[in-house]
C-alpha cells in the first residue's frame, strides 16, 4: 500500500505541474507554428507571399493555369476580413488582395481559414477553393 501511495503522489504532483506550464501559456502550441499561406492544390492558385499589419492582412496570389481566372470573393473565417470585387488574374500573373476589415494588434498571431471565389476563362462556371494563413502581425 506505501509502494502505491508513493507512486501516487509522484504521478499527482507531475499532472499539476503540466497543468500549471498549460496555465501559463507555456504549452501553447500556437506559438511554435510556423508561418505559412497555403491555398489547397487543384485550384490552380497558388498563395506567393502574404503579409499582416495592423490594418488587415495582404495575400498574394499566383494564378499557375494556362488561363486566366477571374476572383470575384477572398474572405476568412473571421466574419468582417474580406476582400470584395472583381479582379482577373492573367495566366501565370499574380494579384495582392488586401483583406480589410479585420484588425489585428501588434504581436498577434493570426491563423485563418481562407476561402477564395473565381472562374476560370472567360466564361466559366463559379468556383470556390479553400487555404489557410498562419502569420504574425509586427
Amino acid at each position: 500500500m506505501e509502494f502505491l501511495m508513493t507512486y501516487g503522489w509522484a504521478i499527482l504532483v507531475v499532472l499539476v505541474a503540466i497543468g500549471a506550464l498549460a496555465y501559463f501559456g507555456v504549452l501553447n502550441p500556437d506559438r511554435f507554428l510556423p508561418e505559412k499561406c497555403v491555398i489547397s492544390t487543384g485550384s490552380g492558385m497558388f498563395c506567393e507571399d502574404h503579409t499582416a499589419d495592423t490594418t488587415g492582412i495582404t495575400i498574394r496570389v499566383k494564378n499557375i493555369l494556362a488561363e486566366s481566372v477571374t476572383v470575384t470573393d477572398v474572405s476568412t473565417d473571421t466574419p468582417a476580413c474580406a476582400w470584395t470585387g472583381t479582379q482577373a488574374i492573367a495566366a501565370d500573373g499574380t494579384f495582392d488582395f488586401a483583406l480589410a476589415g479585420c484588425t489585428p494588434a501588434s504581436g498577434d498571431k493570426i491563423k485563418a481559414d481562407i476561402t477564395i471565389a473565381y472562374s476560370k476563362g472567360a466564361a466559366g462556371l463559379a468556383r470556390t477553393t479553400t487555404g489557410s494563413i498562419v502569420t504574425t502581425v509586427p
